[in-house]
């Protein structure tokens, strides 16, 4: 199941929850040039995944849900532009655990 927020795509599977840029939002901030994560092991609703620095812009995003990291796209550090692809293996940002579900619920279907 997937859903959407933040614009950014929540994709459940068992209990991992894996949190990818939407195609619009991965054309809006263009060519991803640097990568650096949250180093928290535990993230709340509005916390920040990740800094990112692109062609177009400078951002944060942050997490649409809460939950504890299960592990991060630590190969996104090393070659940022694979956030820009369109394979779902290479460009996903981060996986949590130990969601709250009422909050998964919550967000939009895709």
């Amino acid at each position: 199941m997937r859903k959407i927020g933040n614009y950014l795509f929540v994709e459940k599977q068992d209990d991992i929850y894996t949190i990818r840029m939407t195609p619009e939002l991965q054309d809006d901030v263009g060519t991803v040039a640097f990568v650096e994560y949250n180093f928290e092991d535990t993230l709340k609703k509005g916390d920040f995944i990740l800094f990112l620095e692109a062609s177009k812009t400078v951002i944060e995003l942050k997490t649409p849900i809460s939950g504890t990291v299960h592990a991060k796209n630590e190969a996104a550090v090393d070659q940022p532009n694979l956030l820009n692809s369109a394979d779902e293996a290479e460009n996903w940002l981060i996986q949590l655990t130990d969601v709250d579900e009422a909050e998964f619920a919550a967000l939009e279907d895709e």
